[in-house]
């Protein structure tokens, strides 16, 4: 993952709303949530989750798709593992599974999330 990616990825979670939301949505795996009722769970106008779900799209975390009358969104798993692996890679001077963390060549082949 290059540099420019990862600030783009830390500033969209650097707000309380969007990471609230980012948090919900990996909960939800690939059901994913309607922008409304994250809106709802999260307690903002549905204006202020739509601008905030613009910002987390931009960075690449999440995806929308439309289905039926409602956008559902959901976080991209690959986006979610390479900003990860990207802040471990140097943990335990380069050793990320001496700190109980995956090494990145592991990350890389596991298709699971995260």
């Amino acid at each position: 993952m290059e540099t420019k990616h990862v600030i783009s990825a830390l500033g969209a979670l650097a707000q309380e709303h969007r990471l609230a939301a980012f948090r919900l949505l990996v909960r939800a795996g690939n059901d994913g949530i309607a922008a409304g009722e994250l809106a709802r769970q999260i307690s903002i106008p549905h204006n202020t989750m739509s601008s905030h779900l613009t910002t987390l799209s931009q960075a690449g975390l999440i995806t929308s798709t439309r289905e039926g009358r409602s956008i559902i969104y959901r976080i991209v798993p690959d986006a979610m593992r390479d900003l990860l692996g990207f802040l471990a890679d140097d943990c335990c001077q380069g050793h990320p599974e001496l700190c109980g963390l995956p090494s990145r060549s592991a990350t890389n082949t596991d298709k699971g999330c995260c």
